[in-house]
Order: C-alpha cells, then sequence, then structure tokens
C-alpha cells in the first residue's frame, strides 16, 4: 500500500476522517498503540516555527508506534543555501517514510514537498490549516459526547488555520454543527468557507459564519477559542486587541451559552486574560488539557494511516 500525504482535511473523505478519529480514540483507550505498527520506519520532523504540543505530539508519536525520528530547525536543510525543495524532496525520500512540516508560511512549501510518493508529507501547521488539531480536537469531543451527530460548535475569535481545519472536518461530518463568530476583517477566507459550507451541504452537517456577538447560539455543546496571533505573529493593524476583546471566552459568556453539559476547548497556547480568562479554562467545563493530550493519540493514529495505512484491530471499541 502506498503512502498517503495530509496536507489538507479537504483531501480527506468522510470516511477517512472518521476512521482517524476513530482509531485515535482507540489509542486513547489504552487497547491499542501497544503493536509498534511503525516497526523500522523513520519519520523527520522539519518546524520552522516554535512549537510545544505537536512537535512533542509527534516525537512521541513516532516513538510509540517503533520508528525512529529525526528533527530539522529552519537553516538545518540545504533549502537554507538554496537547494531546491524538489531536489530536497527527492533525496529525504531515500530516507524517511514521513516528513512532517510546521511552518508559518502559506502551504505552498508542503505540497512542493508533496511532489513525490515516497515519502508521506503531514501538514503539522501553515498559515492556511492545522489539520492535525481538528483531529484531535473532533477525537476529543467524540470521546466526551460518544457522538459526533448532532454536536454544535461554537468557535469565537479569529478565523486561523485552526478554525479553517475545524470547519473543513466539521463539514464532513454528517449531523454536526460548527457556527463561526469572528471580528470583522479576521474571519475564514470566503474560498475556505465557501468549500466547507458545500461540503457541509453534501454531507449534512452545518457551516454558519457571522461576526456578531450579540447574535450567539444557546445550549451549544461546546464552547471553542484559539490564541488571537497564531504562532505569536503580530498583526498589521493598530490597537486590533480592541475588536477582539468582545470575543473574550468569559465566565458571564460561558453561562450565556451553555446547557448542563456544555465544554469548553483551546488548541493552546492560551493567552490568559485575553482570547479566554482563567475562571474558564480552568473551570469545570474545560477539556483544553484533555485535547492537549489527544493530539498524540491522533499523530499516532496519522502517522500510521499516512505510512503503513489503516489498521484493522479487532480490539477496536468504535
Amino acid at each position: 500500500m502506498g503512502i498517503k500525504h495530509l496536507l489538507s482535511i479537504e483531501q480527506l473523505r468522510p470516511d477517512d476522517l472518521e476512521y482517524l478519529v476513530n482509531r485515535s480514540l482507540n489509542l486513547a483507550s489504552g487497547d491499542a498503540g501497544r503493536d509498534r505498527t511503525l516497526d523500522g520506519r523513520a519519520v523527520g520532523l522539519y518546524f520552522t516555527g516554535t512549537s510545544t504540543r505537536t512537535r512533542t505530539a509527534f516525537t512521541m508519536a513516532a516513538f510509540r508506534c517503533g520508528a525512529a525520528t529525526i528533527s530539522y530547525g529552519p537553516r538545518d536543510l540545504q533549502i537554507a543555501t538554496g537547494e531546491t525543495i524538489a531536489d530536497t524532496a527527492r533525496v529525504l525520500s531515500g530516507y524517511l517514510d514521513a516528513l512532517i512540516i510546521r511552518t508559518n508560511d502559506s502551504i505552498e512549501e508542503m505540497w512542493a514537498f508533496a511532489q513525490q510518493d515516497e515519502m508521506a508529507i503531514i501538514n503539522a501547521m501553515s498559515e492556511n490549516e492545522h489539520p492535525t488539531q481538528a483531529i484531535a480536537d473532533l477525537s476529543t469531543v467524540k470521546e466526551i459526547f460518544g457522538r459526533l451527530d448532532g454536536i454544535h460548535v461554537l468557535y469565537l475569535g479569529e478565523g486561523n488555520n485552526t478554525a479553517a481545519s475545524l470547519a473543513l472536518a466539521v463539514s464532513l461530518t454528517p449531523g454536526m454543527q460548527l457556527t463561526l463568530v469572528t471580528p470583522v476583517g479576521y474571519g475564514l477566507p470566503d474560498s475556505l468557507l465557501q468549500t466547507a459550507q458545500d461540503l457541509a451541504h453534501q454531507h449534512g452537517a452545518q457551516i454558519e459564519h457571522h461576526h456578531d456577538v450579540k447574535r450567539l447560539p444557546v445550549e451549544v455543546d461546546a464552547v471553542y477559542t484559539a490564541r488571537w496571533q497564531t504562532m505569536g505573529v503580530p498583526k498589521l493593524e493598530p490597537n486590533w486587541q480592541i475588536k477582539f476583546q468582545p470575543y473574550s471566552v468569559t465566565p458571564s459568556l460561558m453561562a450565556q451559552v451553555s446547557k448542563p453539559s456544555t465544554i469548553f476547548l483551546h488548541d493552546l497556547p492560551a493567552v490568559r486574560g485575553a482570547d479566554v480568562l482563567d475562571e474558564v479554562i480552568d473551570g469545570p467545563q474545560s477539556r483544553a488539557f484533555r485535547q492537549s493530550r489527544h493530539k498524540l493519540f491522533s499523530a499516532m493514529a496519522i502517522l500510521e494511516w499516512c505510512i503503513a495505512g489503516a489498521v484493522r484491530d479487532p480490539r477496536s471499541r468504535f
């Protein structure tokens, strides 16, 4: 079976996404993951930006699956001295089974790496999308509620790469609903929103996007936010924080939109006192740190799927 790239959630079919979520949950349950499904394989991590959770999760995921790892920083590959991406990818594909890439730039560099079929390329976050985060998000939600059908997520804040991948993932999940409420000028790109809404219509999901914090849905199942400055990159607009302040997740906002079972999610890192207050992220509704833990299990599932294909484990609970 050939390798598969994962650069965008849009590449996945609904059954692919469902498999990755369920496999992540099997791994999280402890019923799987001790079989060293990638024994003898090699995984590279090429991170040009900072990372705590994603880099650690993929390194440990490779270790748990039996694969060796090698890490590259922004100046470690000869791309930095003028070698083409095509030549670098051709060389690395002779050594590695997968290359995990994180960058602050667009996804175009990753697509250039993916113009070969011997080494899987995995998007560990780009300016455009964060697909591996979305798989961890859906795994967290399904673990808590036992289902995704009928689940309504409210996302507040910037329409960034996390929001983009979440919208695409929800659009492939029948019966799921996502409402994104963002400041004017900081929403999802029109083309991506249209793609997500078209896919949602096709698969029986629902995506809504607006900017009015006075028109929030109530009794949602999950409230989700992310850091307003993705990867710490500053915004060009002076006093942009003023636009974002009404979108902060506060105890009063949680009370306004919650029902007894409502949870709070955050992709982390959080900027406490800005995108979320301490009382929320440390409160009883918060599942942000369990969500972070799921990045490990989703990374294991993704590595297996991209390198070796789907694992049909008779111990599976999902």
